[in-house]
């Protein structure tokens, strides 16, 4: 049995409505990942090629547009996060984790830095962003069960080396190359662990 044409128009409605709220997600992300750390209603409609009132009518306000992206790309972004090669000795394992993350880091670099840049202004990214942490401190603990023996401040001072934002500091800040960053994080943290 066919649907009738009113039916058929309202889902047509609703199919144009649906693309164009991804188109608006897919454009916020799209210029996030090119650099631009704080994109605008504006700036994401252009993008997407909607009108401004499309955004507001899709989003209640633009935390809601990053919370929605960030639910779309949680499994990815997690997904970048769960490899690697757990094997090996002590020393192994620093350098494959080191090497792991950094890897990961430059991929989600404008990511994390937008969510920096803006979690004082919005609560939802300010709790993606926690729970991001949360799951990258408790693998620590999966690549190193050794620090499970250590003192709590020096496994803080592990989880601060292994963060993004000492990622983002030696290769932003202190204009080292992915390498270099890579070899001072596993030195450091060879020397806190014993390795």
């Amino acid at each position: 049995m066919t649907k009738p044409a009113k039916l058929l128009e309202i889902d047509g409605r609703r199919q144009r409505s649906e693309r164009s709220k991804q188109a608006i997600i897919d454009a916020m992300a799209a210029m996030i990942e090119e650099g631009n750390l704080i994109p605008t209603a504006q700036q994401a409609s252009d993008r997407a090629g909607v009108g401004i009132r499309t955004v507001f009518r899709h989003f209640s306000d633009m935390e809601n547009l990053f919370s929605i992206a960030d639910t779309q790309r949680r499994a990815h972004i997690e997904g970048l996060f769960a490899g690697g090669d757990r094997h090996g000795s002590v020393s192994e394992r620093i350098q494959k984790l080191v090497d792991y993350r950094g890897q990961q880091y430059e991929l989600v670099a404008n990511i994390a830095r937008s969510s920096l840049a803006q979690r004082w202004r919005y609560k939802a990214l300010h709790e993606n962003y926690a729970r991001y942490q949360r799951a990258l401190r408790n693998d620590n603990f999966d690549w190193l069960p050794e620090l499970r023996s250590l003192p709590k401040a020096l496994q803080d001072s592990i989880e601060a080396q292994l963060s993004f934002e000492h990622w983002d500091r030696l290769r932003d800040h202190q204009n080292l190359s992915a390498d270099e960053a890579k070899a001072a994080i596993a030195e450091t943290l060879a020397r806190l662990l014993g390795a």
